[in-house]
């Protein structure tokens, strides 16, 4: 490095914005995800030897996914070649896996290559990627916010471990929070700030488990406020919620508030009330709830209380997420609210939900049955021998695509599991098996 770029790259960590300063530089200073990163895990073990396999991180924004990578990078004796999916293509993918073929060639050193935002890559560019990982040239690690089942192609997927990163929990941002205020060198420890206790909760709160969000908005209120005579800059909440450009709505995403309003979005819609349940998708919506958590939410109540008094309802809340998934924020607050007024306004039934955990209870508590030699396969000659698929009947040979057969494993013949409801659609389907099995 020349004396001009280390000159410019000390300007750059000096103004760089206050998150990028207070990256850990080490494992005792990284925050969370102690379920990937603890010292008895796997992932750790595997970075503390030095022998990291290609993974995904995958997490909210601001949990630590570049953190961890940035890491690794200082503990490896691999060459590290970092890129972001934003800014680069084919060729520079193309450059680094001709420059690691070399280099392993060479020196018999690894690279990692890092991918930034992985879920920025479209097929073709994942697929540059993809020999390299196979044959072991490249060690990936990939970082998203995205699900990797739907962003990263399957090839790429099956020969890498995904990591999921939760959102960060309300002490650990405070605790990141704390740490950048009497932080000297790197934080705004020279600026003598004080957070007030509403105006910590303020900015913790807003940041909805997101450090980089609350380390960035804390740097601007602490600008925007002028030292007192003391030299002390005493932050508030209100110039935390001018500095984050958003009211404080009293929702914890981790506390009470937060399970409290999901509880009471489902029960309103349980309870067929679509005013309550759109008002309460509003609280959430507002407060900045993660969609998706909603969307997963409308899924289960669908399968769960509508059930078969509507079969559409499951259709319309899958729907819902995918759109959710598809457009984004804001506009995915209209197919939420299409679905939340669907399930709230349906007919509603819990049948199919108590039948499979009576069936869960019975084969737990039954162990494994036999299944019916007329329902088994014949697949060899000796299966036949065996009386396999003897006495089954096919259904489409027989009048109204239906004949009676005891279908369950002997000891547990004649048990009822789904028992419809007289609610909706649900009545019709009862009814067919009325005619078919005269069961009450």
């Amino acid at each position: 490095m020349t004396l001009f770029e280390h000159r410019a790259d000390r300007e750059l960590k000096r103004e760089a914005p206050l998150a990028a300063r207070m990256r850990p530089a080490t494992f005792d200073e990284f925050v969370g995800q102690e379920h990937i990163v603890g010292l008895d895990r796997v992932l750790r073990k595997s970075i503390d030897a030095d022998r990291i396999p290609s993974i995904i991180l995958w997490g909210p924004p601001g949990s630590g996914k570049t953190t961890l990578a940035n890491l690794i990078a200082g503990v490896t004796r691999s060459h590290f070649s970092p890129v972001s999916a934003v800014g680069s293509g084919v060729a520079d993918l193309r450059r680094i896996t001709q420059e690691a073929r070399e280099r392993l060639g060479m020196h018999g050193q690894r690279t990692i290559m890092f991918i930034d935002e992985i879920h920025r890559f479209n097929k073709a560019q994942q697929d540059v990627v993809l020999p390299q990982v196979e044959n072991g040239t490249i060690v990936l690690i990939g970082a998203t916010t995205e699900n990797p089942s739907f962003e990263v192609i399957s090839p790429l997927l099956s020969r890498s471990r995904v990591f999921t990163l939760a959102a960060l929990g309300e002490e650990q941002v405070r605790d990141i929070v704390t740490r950048a205020l009497t932080n000297d060198e790197r934080g705004l420890g020279a600026l003598s700030p004080e957070l007030e206790d509403d105006a910590m909760t303020t900015l913790v709160t807003l940041a909805d488990g997101d450090a980089r969000i609350a380390l960035n908005a804390l740097e601007l209120a602490a600008d925007a406020t002028a030292p007192d005579e003391d030299g002390v800059r005493r932050i508030t909440a209100a110039t935390i919620e001018d500095a984050m450009q958003r009211r404080s709505l009293l929702y914890d995403p981790a506390g009470d508030q937060h399970y409290d309003t999901i509880s009471a979005f489902i029960k309103s819609m349980r309870g067929s009330d679509p005013d309550a349940a759109v008002y309460y998708l509003a609280r959430m919506i507002e407060a900045g709830e993660d969609p998706q958590f909603i969307a997963r939410r409308l899924v289960v109540l669908a399968a769960e209380d509508v059930g078969m008094a509507d079969p559409r309802a499951l259709s319309v809340a899958v729907a819902a997420q995918q759109a959710t998934h598809f457009v984004g924020m804001p506009e995915a607050r209209i197919p939420l609210a299409e679905a939340t007024v669907y399930l709230a306004t349906a007919p509603k039934s819990n049948a199919a939900y108590l039948a499979i955990d009576e069936a869960l209870a019975d084969v737990r508590n039954t162990g494994n049955q036999p299944v019916p030699l007329h329902l088994r396969n014949a697949v060899t000659g000796l299966m036949g021998e065996l009386g396999y698929g003897e006495g089954y009947k096919y259904a489409h040979d027989h009048e109204g695509h239906f004949t009676p057969m005891q279908n369950l494993p002997e000891s547990l013949k004649g048990r009822r599991y789904y028992r419809p409801t007289d609610q909706g659609e649900e009545r019709e389907v009862g009814e067919r098996l009325q005619k078919w099995w005269g069961e009450d």
